[in-house]
């Protein structure tokens, strides 16, 4: 143990190399580098019932051009102010009026559009127009002119998925407003799923970026290849039946910075516990259940949105045939080599 006058003295000698913006490695290492994971990010859940009528109370409020984006930021409780549902990534609930244009513009961050209510509204992306459904996923790579428009009847509600606290982190953030406020639309709805996403590329396709050249994945083909999964074989013990939305160029994440699941839980099915390092987003699409994430227990349905943060131990518990979207930054953990798992003897 260290006697007062020692610590009285090296308390000295750390004010006085702090004039001169230096910090002594020792009384910072023990937060620097930690044994396991510590992060602020809290596992929370959203109920998709809170969310909807004060989101439609906005809609009345302001119009979608005046918004620029009518979004409700999923804010983790262990980051207030920071506008980040884990420490690296965001989400939000976004909502289109029928009628509403939400204006073209870019940016540094990539995004995707996961589909939790309504038809009829589209996300346009360097012209291609892609119709929404319930359960859809719709990429929006960073770089590229984007603009919603809602041509139905009835609103539009869906989840709003970014990686804007890494190009924070990286300060590499830009933004720009189209002089129009829609991109000219000028791709059908499923050209680009036609052309890259049912095993076959056009000859001499060259990749301009390594974001999946696929615009949308439908849910519809989406639940026909888990339920085929389902009909094989016996489900996973910690996720049940699971695939990962990749690009077909090289069969890595569809979007570099995020990775994107989705998952079919039996009725009745309960997981084995399990963790990792990247923190996890889940958006349920079908079904009701609860998880276990720590020592916290969370029951869920449809549209609700929960959050598990980094190596902390989740368990799925499925009251019927359930399916989970999640998203995550696990890609980016592979590519720096970080990523790990565990798969739970708890």
């Amino acid at each position: 143990m260290m006697d007062e006058a020692r610590k009285a003295e090296l308390k000295d000698y750390s004010d006085k190399i702090g004039k001169n913006n230096l910090v002594p490695l020792w009384d910072r290492l023990k937060t620097l580098v930690t044994p396991e994971p510590k992060s602020p990010c809290q596992a929370h859940l959203w109920q998709y019932e809170d969310i909807r009528p004060v989101l439609l109370e906005a809609g009345h409020l302001l119009t979608a051009k005046e918004a620029e984006r009518r979004v409700l930021i999923l804010e983790n409780p262990g980051m207030p102010g920071e506008s980040k549902i884990t420490t690296s990534l965001y989400a939000g609930i976004q909502l289109i009026m029928p009628g509403e244009i939400a204006p073209a513009h870019k940016h540094s961050q990539a995004a995707f559009r996961f589909i939790i209510e309504g038809s009829g509204a589209y996300t346009a992306v360097e012209g291609e127009k892609s119709y929404m459904r319930k359960g859809d996923l719709i990429l929006t790579p960073n770089g590229r002119w984007h603009d919603h428009g809602n041509e139905g009847d009835e609103p539009t509600f869906w989840l709003d998925g970014l990686d804007i606290p890494i190009v924070q982190f990286l300060d590499a953030s830009f933004m720009q407003h189209h002089s129009e406020e829609t991109h000219e639309h000028v791709i059908n709805d499923g050209d680009s799923l036609a052309r890259y996403g049912s095993g076959m590329m056009p000859m001499d396709f060259e990749p301009v970026s390594n974001t999946s050249p696929v615009m949308k994945y439908p849910y519809d083909r989406t639940r026909e290849n888990l339920i085929t999964m389902k009909e094989a074989g016996n489900p996973d013990p910690c996720h049940g039946y699971k695939l990962m939305y990749v690009n077909p160029v090289d069969g890595k994440s569809a979007i570099p910075t995020m990775g994107a699941f989705m998952q079919l839980l039996p009725k009745g099915f309960d997981s084995s516990a399990y963790r990792s390092t990247d923190a996890t987003v889940f958006s349920v699409v079908e079904g009701t259940g609860k998880s276990k994430i720590g020592d916290k227990t969370f029951n869920w349905g449809p549209n609700d949105t929960f959050v598990v943060p980094s190596w902390h131990y989740v368990q799925h518990f499925a009251n019927d045939e359930c399916v989970l979207f999640s998203y995550s930054d696990r890609s980016v953990q592979h590519a720096l080599g970080l990523w790990r798992q565990d798969r739970g003897n708890r």
